[in-house]
């Protein structure tokens, strides 16, 4: 039994972005970023890749940090829900120490970060936000401590630092939080927070010992001291200005679906360097800061990265993740979520095909791009962007061909040297799967439910295939391709054969949705994988041979592949591993598991000569895995492979007409240059003829100077010398004097010290003999009073019985009388002690004031000895600036050569100016000539135009007119297609009769065939005429029926007059569309004619207004001229009679009465008038606001 085949990673082409601190620098060529489920150190000159795995059963990865001595990574993971820091060394790839403890109650670590001396180790948990200060290498805690207070429970911690020159010292911000904390007596203390408002904190740098940098999410840098904003910069994101270009940039395998404004302007990170800090914020952009020369303190842009465009995105809208230096300061690797180094896919990756006669492996993604990569060199050759998403990809075995299915349409595109162009569409909507045949004269699609093949000569359907009920998964060519075998979702595996489109065999297991299929060398055996979790080995696509079920129980297969030599079996994970099975299969444990993806293996393909395998996934990552296989040699893999590419021709003749000019402008350049170059050649020998006598002139007046100067120089050394020598004289003469005044105090003070001291000693002694005496006073007085109680005694024993009472009081007197005593001289006798003692202390404290004096004197006697050796120092410091100013005269000398030179390039740099000013004015003068001529023909082009307006008038006219003659085609259009539907309804109707009449044809056929084989079993009975009666009777019974002619009778009335009610009803409504039109045209007219009327009517209104007008005037003009005011006119016709009857008598009133009263009659009369017309006008007689009236009611008129 042959073992399972060993798989190595050659390369991982992505990153995860979505770690925090995503790259870093190992050395100066080597970089380190997570891709998938490794860690990936790729040589940038090499363009090599050396893999560390993670730990296999981690559930997420979310920060990692490289050790400053660039020795350790370490990496936060999270296994089982807990959060876990594990450490690899960078050099062997090993695991070096496993940190994890209860005191991080969250699930997962949201920084981490290394010491300046890489001795320990910074963890930042999350979403309970708690710091842990570790001595990595022992893996022991020395500190922790919830960095948010419980008022401040609504914020968040983005990111912790070390001081990179204190370790005690650390920094914690993030969201409306700024703190510091120092490390002292085994815990972490707060020691300042920021005092003024808070702000939305998201990255920070420290860019001096004591000095912090910090980004804002609107855009803000804070420089912060002691928990003070000394300095805001604001950045302008606004603006799009190039001016450097990075060098490398990098990718991961994630897309923002979209970005808010907060977004757009949040500092993503600070990275200080020796001069400054480095920034990245907004979209594409990097800022650059350097210190002021005149003041360390602040803080200047001095320069702008735009970042350079990935060629299969063309949305530019690249968010830098994280930055890093080289060790060197000279690389900067900034990583975004769309680069690195080539154009990676930042989404899930549906498709991924190999060529068999070029190196190449095509990939296509929901970030809408379709790559082809080169796989033994590992580079992107072409990359495209689309405008809808891509499912998937197909290879033509020649490499110059590439299908792809989108949303709408499967797409046939050429590979060109740079570009996929369009050649070919199909009509296939959907397409999760197509594939070239081996041979590439057809190829395969999945629409829904059916396989189309189509021809890659014709482009013709040659067929379909149908026979799934779900969806089709893959699909796989036999090696002659004469047969396509199918798996779907509905748990069908089918072989077709191409030829007669016809299913040969097939295996369906409805329980099990298939989403894998592979197939052997002979064409023979089917291995598929399904939702079942099983390896299915299934022998002609009918008969299940084997089932290898997978484990663990939440591992399910998704994709297998099998070599081409048929001794690997490589299955994909919905975990992301790859397993490689023994070959033939036996047991369900004889596997080899490796670790790449993070989220599903989507396919998996086998290079033509097994040499490769490449997997793609969910996380966005394309992996090329090395196939080691047992007993095959390198020998049998060996191929040639086919080096063309295509190019259209006209890129070509543009190449050629390019390369033939530029060829043509080299030689120009060349005789041009060799001219100039002997010009140049002429003029600078007689420019340094010149400068030569200029530069010798002035080289001996220099010389001149510096003899000067060296003799002022030595003058100055002589005068510098004796100050030296005074003041050193000088100085031993105030030692020698202070000496001396010292050592006379020294003495004095010393003879007080001894007087002092015998004093004390006769002090002591006396009150050594006070003591004594005392004593001595006290032993005498107890004896003499110890003989006198005696006596008493002996009296009082006589008169003690007779004078027992008196006795009693007595001793009573005595005792007292002797405590008394006692206590008197206990008294005197601690009043002495203690003046002793204080006279005793005196004299002490007087002792050590003295000795204090005598140390100040000794420190005074030091500070000169000091004085003497700064001095000394000072000399030397002399000596040193007499040789830095022989040094400076050296470069005063260096200078003066520079200065040279730089006159000579100056002087060079002039000449060229000149002659550059000479050929602008030249130009200048042919510049004139040209505007002469464009000016004169200008005017020609003047007088050109009028003619052109107006035709272009005439232009117009026809334009407005052939507006109207569409107009009116577009209403016969709309009448056309109304009689369109109109025809189609019918057709319908009539193909509803035509299926009851086909009906009623099969219906009495089959009863026509019955009533035959009833009259023909009939015809057995020829010999017995009474049966025959009999069995004719029951046939008429059966078959013949009174109401049938009825009925058929009935039914054909009732067809001819529905037929002829439908033709009445068509001819009624064709006549009423006429009517309709008719009226409608006339109602048209009525209306212009109406509105005319109206405006005529207006019209006279306005006249006759004005005419009402002028008449009350003159009305108002007579009533003057009668003499009534308008208070006292009358206000009524009778009033106006009643005041004409009063001036009857006058011949002019009358006159003006009856001229008054005829015309006030007229007016009314007119009034009247008007006033009925503006009723009739009102009351309907025409349509409101010019509208037809409706089609209902003009179907009712008629």
């Amino acid at each position: 039994m042959s073992q399972a085949a060993v798989l190595t990673i050659k390369q991982v082409i992505g990153i995860r972005s979505s770690v925090s601190n995503c790259v870093a620098f190992q050395d100066e060529q080597t970089l380190v970023y997570p891709a998938g489920g490794n860690i990936v150190l790729y040589g940038i000159d090499q363009k090599a890749q050396k893999v560390i795995p993670c730990t296999p059963n981690a559930q997420a990865l979310t920060t990692i940090a490289v050790s400053p001595n660039r020795r350790a990574i370490a990496i936060a993971e999270r296994i089982n829900d807990q959060p876990q820091v594990t450490v690899y060394d960078l050099q062997s790839g090993k695991k070096r120490k496993t940190l994890h403890t209860e005191v991080i109650k969250s699930n997962e670590i949201v920084s981490l970060l290394f010491s300046a001396d890489s001795k320990y180790l910074l963890t930042q948990g999350g979403p309970d936000y708690t710091l842990v200060y570790w001595t990595w290498e022992k893996s022991k805690i020395m500190a922790s401590t919830e960095v948010r207070t419980a008022a401040q429970s609504n914020t968040t911690v983005t990111q912790v630092s070390f001081n990179p020159q204190d370790n005690t010292q650390i920094c914690a911000v993030g969201h409306g939080l700024f703190k510091m904390f120092r490390y002292a007596e085994s815990a972490l203390k707060p020691s300042q927070s920021l005092k003024q408002e808070h702000y939305n904190f998201t990255s920070h740098c420290w860019v001096s010992d004591d000095r912090i940098v910090a980004g804002t999410d609107s855009g803000k840098l804070f420089v912060i001291q002691n928990g003070e904003i000394l300095h805001e910069i604001k950045l302008d994101l606004k603006s799009d200005l190039r001016s450097v270009t990075s060098q490398y940039l990098t990718s991961e395998e994630r897309s923002n679906d979209s970005m808010g404004e907060n977004t757009r302007q949040e500092v993503k990170c600070i990275l200080p360097f020796s001069r400054g800090f480095i920034v990245a914020a907004g979209i594409n952009k990097v800022y650059i800061f350097d210190r002021f020369d005149d003041n360390k303190e602040y803080f200047r842009q001095n320069r702008e990265i735009l970042l350079p465009d990935d060629p299969a995105d063309k949305s530019h809208n690249q968010q830098v993740v994280s930055m890093c230096l080289s060790p060197s300061e000279e690389t900067l690797e900034i990583a975004t979520f769309s680069y690195l180094t080539e154009g990676y896919h930042h989404a899930q990756v549906t498709g991924v095909d190999v060529c068999v006669r070029k190196q190449l492996i095509a990939t296509c993604g929901i970030d809408k791009s379709v790559r082809i990569w080169n796989y033994e060199t590992g580079t992107l050759e072409v990359g495209k962007e689309f405008q809808e998403e891509a499912y998937t990809v197909s290879l033509h075995p020649s490499g110059l061909f590439v299908l792809v299915g989108f949303s709408d349409k499967l797409k046939l595109f050429t590979i060109l040297i740079d570009d996929l162009r369009p050649f070919k569409e199909f009509p296939i909507r959907g397409c999760r799967d197509a594939l070239f045949s081996n041979g590439g004269h057809v190829f395969a699609a999945v629409h829904g439910n059916v396989i189309q093949i189509y021809s890659t000569v014709t482009f013709e359907n040659i067929t379909n295939l149908k026979g799934h009920n779900g969806k089709v998964r893959q699909l796989v060519w036999s090696p002659d391709d004469t047969r396509l075998f199918s798996c779907g979702m509905d748990g069908a595996i089918y072989e077709w054969e191409l030829a007669t489109s016809k299913r040969l065999h097939e295996a369906v297991l409805k329980a099990c949705g298939y989403t894998g299929l592979s197939l052997s060398a002979d064409a023979k055996t089917v291995y598929a994988v399904g939702t079942d979790r099983k390896i299915k080995e299934i022998l002609d696509a009918q008969q299940i041979l084997r089932e290898i079920p997978l484990t663990p129980e939440d591992m399910q297969p998704t994709s297998i592949a099998l070599s081409h030599t048929g001794k690997s079996l490589i299955v994909g994970t919905s975990k992301g591993t790859v397993r490689s099975y023994k070959f033939p299969l036996t047991k369900a444990d004889e596997f080899t598991e490796y670790l790449g993806h993070v989220g599903m293996i989507n396919r998996l393909r086998i290079t033509f000569q097994d040499e490769y395998i490449v997997s793609i996934g969910d996380d966005g990552l394309v992996i090329l895995w090395k196939l080691q296989e047992q007993g095959v040699s390198k020998k049998d893999k060996e191929t040639t492979f086919a080096e063309e590419i295509l190019i259209t021709k006209t890129d070509l003749e543009e190449k050629n007409a390019l390369i033939l000019d530029l060829n043509q402008r080299v030689t120009e350049l060349r005789e041009e240059n060799e001219y100039q170059l002997k010009l140049k050649e002429m003029n600078y020998a007689e420019r340094i003829r010149e400068l030569t006598d200029k530069f010798m002139q002035e080289m001996e007046n220099l010389k001149t100077k510096n003899t000067v100067v060296t003799g002022e120089k030595e003058k100055e050394a002589n005068k510098h010398a004796e100050q030296v020598h005074d003041l050193l004289e000088k100085q031993n003469k105030e030692l020698q004097d202070l000496e001396s005044s010292n050592n006379q105090k020294l003495m004095l003070e010393y003879e007080k010290y001894q007087e002092l001291q015998a004093k004390t000693q006769k002090t002591q002694e006396e009150y050594e003999k006070q003591i004594m005496e005392l004593e001595n006073r006290k032993e005498e007085e107890v004896t003499r009073q110890r003989m006198q109680y005696t006596t008493q005694l002996e009296k009082l024993k006589n008169d003690l019985i007779l004078e027992r009472e008196k006795t009693k009081q007595q001793s009573r007197d005595h005792e007292e009388t002797k405590r008394q005593i006692e206590e008197d001289a206990d008294e005197e006798i601690l009043k002495m002690m203690q003046g002793n003692e204080q006279t005793l202390i005196e004299c002490k404290e007087e002792n050590i004031s003295l000795k204090n004096k005598s140390t100040t004197f000794q420190r005074k006697v030091k500070d000169l000895e000091e004085s003497i050796k700064k001095k000394e120092v000072d000399l030397v410091s002399l000596k040193n600036e007499e040789n830095k100013l022989q040094q400076a005269i050296r470069g005063l000398k260096k200078d003066i050569e520079g200065l040279k030179k730089e006159i000579q390039e100056r002087d060079e740099t002039i000449q060229d100016k000149e002659k550059r000013i000479y050929e602008l004015k030249r130009k200048n003068q042919e510049l004139e000539k040209f505007k002469f001529v464009l000016d004169y023909k200008i005017k020609d082009l003047k007088k050109q135009i009028e003619p052109r307006e107006l035709e272009i008038k005439d232009m117009k006219e026809q334009i407005t007119n052939m507006e109207a003659e569409l107009e009116r085609l577009s209403k016969s259009n709309d009448e056309e297609r109304l009689q369109k539907e109109e025809l189609k309804q019918k057709l319908g109707v009539s193909g509803v009769a035509l299926q009851q009449e086909k009906q009623i044809k099969r219906d009495s056929e089959l009863v026509l065939k019955r009533i035959k084989t009833d009259l023909h079993n009939c015809s057995a009975l020829l010999q017995e005429p009474k049966l025959l009666r009999q069995k004719v009777l029951e046939i008429h019974q059966q078959y013949v029926h009174d109401d049938a002619t009825e009925e058929a009778n009935v039914d054909q009335d009732i067809q001819k007059e529905y037929s002829r009610q439908r033709d009445h009803l068509e001819r009624t409504v064709k006549s009423l569309k006429q009517k309709l039109d008719k009226d409608s045209d006339r109602h048209k007219n009525d209306n212009i004619r109406i509105m005319q009327e109206n405006v005529t009517l207006i019209k006279e209104i306005n006249d006759l207004r004005r005419e009402l007008k002028s008449a009350r005037v003159k009305l108002q003009d007579l009533q003057t001229s009668m003499g009534i005011s308008r208070k006292m006119a009358a206000t009524t016709t009778d009033q106006i009679v009643q005041a004409l009857h009063t001036h009857k008598n006058n011949h002019i009133v009358n006159e003006k009465h009856n001229q008054l009263e005829n015309l006030i009659a007229r007016q009314r009369s007119e009034i009247h008038r008007l006033n009925e017309h503006l009723l009739h006008i009102e009351g309907g007689s025409r349509p409101p606001s010019g509208q037809l009236p409706p089609i209902n009611s003009a179907l009712a008129a008629h």
